[in-house]
């Protein structure tokens, strides 16, 4: 593995190139990338695709990766753009690329932008609201765990927005007049330190659900485009906004093994099925 930093007007962009450039087989690299996640939640699978050259990278302003602009919030097109000059840099032409929750929102933006970056995109469970029947209860369920996070800090907000990532169905109601769950029943932190800078609780991120893909342009992009939904993500916040966003481009979602996080190992928390994962990921890359 190579580090490198693509040192850019706005941002020190920080990525790690595993394996040869050119890269030993042909195949184009493997770019894999989250929201608010950084390259770390990708070891898993960067160990099972040991005979690809993988790409991962820090976002701007997490992990390694250094802003300069000033900025704290993460917007879906600006993000694209430090992709579209990491793939640049890498100079291999269109890549292959795993793309996760936010970053999955992340990739949709570059398609649309830089339609020839990208050969086959699998974008696994994008959070995006647009597409949902009950967009607009979603968004008031946000506002609500977020108030927590300001009003209670992180472990509150952790656990009002488990329970909301974790709700079945469509948001009613019901679930909007539920009171903040104890952070203590989720196995989190009572206690407040004081921080309110957290990318996924706070409404830095907010650009990334409200983001409102172009359909017509990623139906007409040369990428091929599979939306990818954890079998057990089937009937939750992600993995209904996978589906209706499917839909939206005239397919339907792809389902791989296990959750929201299921290409990550245990070292993070809430294991899911690696090798499953990435056997499947194996599967639909090589149907180009």
């Amino acid at each position: 593995m190579t580090q490198h930093t693509l040192e850019l007007p706005e941002v020190d962009l920080v990525y790690d190139v595993h394996g040869p450039l050119p890269t030993a087989d042909g195949r184009p690299p493997l770019v894999m990338i989250g929201q608010p996640m950084d390259a770390s939640g990708f070891q898993a699978q960067v160990k099972l695709f040991a005979d690809r050259t993988v790409v991962t990278y820090d976002p701007r302003g997490l992990g390694r990766s250094t802003r300069k602009d000033g900025g704290v919030t993460n917007e879906p097109e600006t993000q694209a753009e430090d992709v579209h000059a990491i793939i640049e840099a890498l100079g291999a032409g269109p890549v292959d690329m795993l793309a996760s929750s936010g970053g999955a929102v992340t990739a949709l933006a570059l398609v649309t932008a830089h339609p020839h970056d990208v050969s086959t995109l699998v974008a696994h469970e994008p959070p995006i609201d647009c597409v949902l029947p009950d967009a607009e209860a979603v968004q008031r369920a946000r506002a609500a765990y977020t108030r927590v996070y300001q009003d209670k800090g992180w472990g509150a907000g952790m656990a009002a927005f488990i329970a909301m990532t974790s709700w079945e169905g469509e948001i009613t109601e019901e679930h909007l007049a539920r009171p903040a769950p104890d952070p203590a029943a989720f196995g989190m932190p009572t206690e407040d330190d004081g921080r309110r800078d957290d990318p996924l609780l706070s409404e830095r991120s907010w650009a990334v659900p409200l983001y409102e893909p172009d359909l017509e342009a990623l139906k007409a992009a040369p990428t091929r485009i599979v939306v990818a939904v954890g079998e057990e993500s089937l009937k939750v916040y992600t993995g209904r906004a996978a589906i209706a966003l499917a839909e939206r481009l005239d397919q339907q979602a792809t389902v791989f093994p296990s959750h929201h996080g299921g290409f990550m190992g245990g070292e993070f928390g809430y294991a899911g099925q690696p090798e499953a994962f990435a056997a499947k990921l194996r599967e639909v890359l090589d149907q180009r």
